[in-house]
């Protein structure tokens, strides 16, 4: 799979090397051109699409005409598309770096015969690129929505409550603790909705509605800062379009409107 026409990315540590416009990717004949050092690569497939990755050295220079920026930087300008196989390959790049060396033995792995996986020579111990799921949550109450700001978000931002799955749990379970931990309710009614992987650095949103059953919002303070309930025309500023968060907060003003006859 070396074809001239694939998309391929280039990642300078965390950043990623963009093309002059979102509909000309960069070859794979045009990298190895441009970079002849390149520390690691790898190839996989999005759908019917061969793509390839390559790493390069921290300090290397962005080609003339392109630029390196953040991964994140790149979403809403590049397009869903672009940035979900973007995505795909950071993920696989980190799991390339970060499995470079056995966890049991410390010896150094090889690439596992049948799998997107390493191995360890010596001991047989096999090890997957890291997958961390991720409960996402738009609770409702009547015509609204409970939004919160994280700590972490940028000033003004509110998004739907979110958590990571820990051992143990059924996702529903950790719905329902994250929410209870975060805003202090308590839900029921808890339905899955979709999921997306999330590159940052390697998640799998996995995203549910629920209906608030009892109790009063209080922010936990340390992640949660702020939250409260919002309808679909009077709202705090929300996640960009693309994210999984967006698409539960749009689905639900929809099914507002919906309810109202579209006169909300």
């Amino acid at each position: 799979m070396n074809s001239a026409n694939e998309p391929c990315f280039v990642f300078r540590g965390n950043d990623v090397l963009l093309p002059s416009l979102p509909e000309a990717p960069v070859s794979g004949e045009t990298i190895r051109r441009t970079f002849p050092d390149i520390i690691r690569e790898g190839c996989f497939t999005k759908g019917r699409d061969a793509c390839r990755w390559f790493e390069v050295a921290p300090e290397t220079p962005a080609p003339e005409g392109m630029t390196f920026s953040t991964l994140r930087g790149t979403w809403g300008t590049f397009g869903d598309e672009w940035f979900v196989r973007a995505g795909h390959a950071y993920q696989l790049r980190e799991g390339e770096r970060t499995t470079r060396y056995c966890s049991r033995c410390g010896a150094t792995t090889g690439t596992h015969a049948t799998d997107r996986a390493k191995q360890c020579p010596s001991c047989g111990f096999v090890s997957y690129p890291i997958i961390n799921p991720v409960v996402i949550v738009a609770i409702m109450k009547g015509d609204t929505i409970l939004l919160a700001r994280n700590a972490g978000f940028p000033t003004g931002r509110h998004s739907v409550i979110a958590g990571f799955v820990e051992a143990g749990e059924t996702l529903e379970e950790t719905v329902v603790r994250e929410i209870r931990e975060e805003v202090s309710i308590e839900v029921r009614d808890v339905a899955y909705v979709a999921s997306q992987p999330w590159p940052f650095p390697h998640s799998l949103m996995i995203g549910f509605r629920a209906t608030w059953a009892s109790g009063e919002i209080r922010p936990d303070g340390q992640e949660i800062v702020e939250a409260g309930w919002y309808g679909p025309d009077s709202h705090p500023d929300i996640p960009p379009h693309g994210s999984i968060s967006r698409r539960l907060i749009d689905a639900a003003f929809a099914d507002i409107r919906g309810r109202a006859g579209g006169n909300i």
